[in-house]
């Protein structure tokens, strides 16, 4: 009964999202059109008890997975014959290696074979600028991504045991996800944009690592990568409807974005280390020019099963979305290039 409920539930949910609400219920922002209630429907996919916390390298998250590629098919993104590993080139299977006893105890607590191996996924799809005309490899990309899965099932807290994770990371995932149907909506970017929804990034980032030893395109290819991640509610030391950029001062690229009209900001948490706790960071230390955009003001819900939709700032999200889709395109239609400051290079 599980199994057929997931299925029916990802059918209508990918119906609901990527059907009904557009373009009708396209609400105008600062920088463009967003589909408000497309963003309450990815979440309440995502984050719903019915995937069980979209553990890394679970069911659950391939299932977060599929739903992720078929929003990218209906917005006529396109798949990457090099992936075409399932779903017609929208998802790559990535195998995870025998772990350490800890790791072991958390693949069995979450029903995996703790003994082969497991894998993980990630959902791909391609929005082909208009200076890569045909079928071949992008000359440059702009790289936007989120990671899909989260802490699944764990030690009940207040009769909860369900990490949801609204904020960790579906908030991100929908970020994408909507920054992926306004920006296929819109006219073609010179650029072409890459859309990538790692798994297991909290198992210790396989998704990243697997993408970037097979990556699609030439990692030399990648202009800039923006991560989003924890995006569903402001944080109290920005001023409002602001988000933060981490290592910020790391590179030219935040500034740059802010000029146009991007509402980020240094990272007020560095103490925290943000820079290195995302999927950016695999990708930097790779020479790309790759930070984490979020709003996270280190709430009590972070990693707790409280993390869900009920605690989400709704009208925050779509404007935090909305406001990244005009600096976003730009970056993708002009000939800058970010740099590395001195000594910003990980």
């Amino acid at each position: 009964m599980r199994l057929t409920s997931c299925a029916i539930l990802l059918s209508l949910a990918a119906g609901l999202a990527s059907a009904t609400f557009a373009p009708a219920a396209l609400a105008q922002s600062p920088d463009n059109a967003i589909c408000a209630p497309c963003v309450r429907a990815d979440e309440a996919y995502l984050a719903s008890d019915e995937l069980h916390g979209r553990g890394s390298a679970t069911r659950d998250e391939h299932l977060a997975a599929q739903f992720a590629a078929s929003l990218f098919q209906s917005f006529g993104l396109e798949p990457l014959p090099a992936v075409a590993q399932e779903d017609g080139g929208y998802i790559q299977r990535a195998p995870i290696p025998k772990f350490s006893d800890r790791m072991n105890g958390y693949l069995h607590s979450q029903g995996l074979d703790q003994n082969v191996r497991s894998d993980t996924w990630n959902a791909i799809a391609l929005l082909r600028g208009t200076q890569d005309a045909g079928t071949g490899a992008p000359r440059e990309v702009i790289l936007l991504t989120a990671h899909l899965d989260h802490l699944g099932i764990g030690n009940p807290v207040n009769g909860d045991s369900i990490f949801n994770g609204a904020d960790d990371d579906a908030s991100g995932t929908t970020a994408v996800l909507e920054l992926a149907r306004a920006l296929s909506h819109g006219p073609r970017p010179r650029r072409s944009i890459l859309f990538v929804l790692f798994g297991s990034e909290e198992l210790g980032g396989f998704g990243n690592q697997y993408f970037l030893d097979h990556s699609p395109l030439p990692l030399d290819k990648i202009t800039a990568n923006l991560e989003f991640e924890m995006m569903g509610r402001p944080d109290p030391l920005l001023p409002n409807r602001t988000l933060w950029l981490t290592g910020y001062e790391r590179s030219n690229l935040g500034a740059t974005l802010a000029q146009h009209g991007a509402a980020l900001s240094a990272d007020p948490h560095p103490d925290q280390h943000f820079f290195q706790r995302s999927d950016n960071y695999a990708l930097a230390k790779r020479g790309i020019i790759a930070h984490t955009v979020s709003s996270y003001g280190l709430h009590k819900d972070y990693h707790q099963p409280s993390d869900d939709i009920a605690h989400l700032d709704f009208d925050f999200m779509v404007h935090s979305i909305a406001s990244m889709i005009g600096p976003v395109r730009w970056l993708a239609d002009s000939d800058f290039r970010p740099a590395w400051n001195p000594n910003g290079k990980p």
